[in-house]
């Protein structure tokens, strides 16, 4: 076992020959969209990005689905459609799965993947110079919320499904190129709770340029007039005093940074000298990326954001 609870990695893992680890996630939860075909895609890549946020290739998956009994027909299936497409872009199957009755309906995998002991990306081992790549925009916590309420426009929830059911497929393939030092994917911990679990496995310091950090259109507006849900007040409290935002950081620019994804990109530590490359390619590859920061020497702070 070389990956277990001991510094928050996204999976765990199991070396099973001196060329291949395996690599075993889970993950599901409630619908975050009314359809539920959407809400199957999103659940789907959700589960799937664990695996590539460690660097590793999925080659199995098994359905988690909880069903309540007045759930029509239709409406199950799409779920499970959803989830299966997104499977098969994965480049694998769905082999088999588990299903019970629950008053809530909720949807997920239970993901198997490999990967190449020299390229296994860990939250530990970011160096010094470091820079912080981030391979989709944040926000998604944020404007589920304004869509549950009716209120975000039918561009926003086009934007908000598309990016939360992109496969990190591409930007793990890429970042293959460029020797990644240590990375995570941003879920539910927020962009700060994530790059806090890499700080302090690396023994490192993170500076995050908060104008850098790109966000889904309509964030920030929602954010600013405090359509936050409940889960960026929990991450805002868990980093208390291990994170310094400067003063002239916006409020609502750095609530966002709190923000609990679903299916978030990749946060990434690359050195310095290749960085510009491996933006270039993410971006080529029409991924909405960015250099956001930098890995410091560890003083008094985890975190600090500036402006």
């Amino acid at each position: 076992m070389l990956v277990g609870f001991d510094t928050s990695d996204d999976a765990a893992v199991y070396q099973i020959s001196p060329e291949i680890c395996l690599i075993h996630t889970l993950d599901f939860f409630p619908p975050l969209v009314d359809d539920p075909y959407e809400f199957g895609q999103i659940a789907a890549a959700n589960a799937l990005s664990d695996i590539y946020a460690m660097g590793g290739k999925p080659v199995s998956a098994l359905n988690i689905v909880c069903l309540p009994s007045d759930l029509d027909l239709p409406s199950a299936k799409a779920i499970l459609a959803g989830g299966n497409d997104k499977v098969l872009e994965a480049g694998i199957n769905i082999s088999g799965g588990h299903s019970l009755a629950d008053k809530e309906p909720k949807y997920g995998l239970s993901v198997t993947g490999v990967v190449h002991p020299k390229e296994l990306i860990l939250n530990r081992g970011a160096k010094t110079g470091d820079r912080l790549v981030l391979t989709k925009p944040i926000g998604s916590g944020v404007l589920s919320t304004v869509d549950k309420a009716g209120l975000l426009s039918a561009e926003g929830h086009q934007t908000l499904v598309a990016t939360m059911s992109l496969l990190n497929k591409r930007a793990c393939e890429i970042a293959k190129k460029y020797q990644v030092s240590a990375g995570t994917d941003v879920t539910g911990f927020g962009l700060i709770g994530h790059a806090l679990e890499i700080a302090e496995a690396s023994d490192k310091a993170l500076v995050i340029k908060a104008e850098e950090v790109p966000l889904l259109p309509e964030a920030l507006k929602w954010a600013e007039e405090g359509f936050l849900p409940g889960g960026a007040y929990r991450n805002r409290e868990y980093v208390a005093g291990r994170c310094l935002a400067e003063t002239d950081v916006e409020r609502g620019r750095e609530d966002l940074f709190y923000d609990p994804q679903t299916s978030g990109g990749l946060l990434l530590c690359v050195a310095a000298e290749k960085a510009a490359d491996f933006l270039q390619d993410l971006n080529t590859a029409g991924l909405t990326a960015a250099i956001i920061g930098s890995v410091e020497e560890f003083s008094d702070c985890r975190i600090r954001v500036i402006s």
